[in-house]
């Protein structure tokens, strides 16, 4: 893109984008959420997921020829 090209483009950008106030006061801080967040109890996994995963192992482990299709498949 040359020069020429680029002025019509920047001009639409400039008008499309909002100008931003340099005096914008957050509403408030979300790190001390975040941090409530990751202190509650662990996320838990059902146990089907352990049940599925179990399933595609034992696949593995009685059909090795089927693992490069079940990574394709991933």
């Amino acid at each position: 893109m040359n020069e020429h090209e680029q002025e019509p483009m920047e001009r639409l950008l400039r008008r499309a984008m909002l100008p931003v106030p340099n005096d914008v006061e957050w509403g408030r801080d979300l790190w001390p959420e975040m941090l409530r967040k990751l202190d509650e109890k662990p996320m838990q996994v059902p146990w089907f997921d352990w049940a599925l995963a179990g399933g595609v192992l034992g696949l593995m482990a009685l059909f090795p020829a089927s693992i490069p299709m079940l990574l394709y498949c991933m």
